[in-house]
């Protein structure tokens, strides 16, 4: 029942947020130097955006249920422990 919890380091942080950033310019840039019009640049730009904002979004849900289902086994746990010592204390 001894769950840790695992901290990144202020190296991995860094490289995850300029790995994102740097990606996202060069989407961004790729779009804006397409030889289309206008309406179509802003058509792309917008389904990127939204890609990445549904990405962020179904990324949070994930860890939201992985960290409820943690909790719910914990409480599992906890009553099941309290059982077995009702169950020694009878015996």
């Amino acid at each position: 029942m001894n769950q840790t919890s695992q901290i990144h380091s202020a190296a991995w942080v860094t490289f995850t947020y300029l790995s994102f950033g740097a990606s996202a310019f060069m989407v961004g840039l790729g779009v804006f130097l397409l030889p289309l019009e206008l309406s179509v640049k802003g058509y792309l730009a917008m389904g990127f955006l939204m890609l990445v904002q549904s990405c962020i979004t179904m990324t949070k849900t994930m860890r939201d249920v992985q960290e409820s289902n943690r909790l719910i086994s914990r409480l599992e746990d906890a009553k099941a422990e309290r059982l077995l010592m009702e169950v020694n204390k009878a015996a």
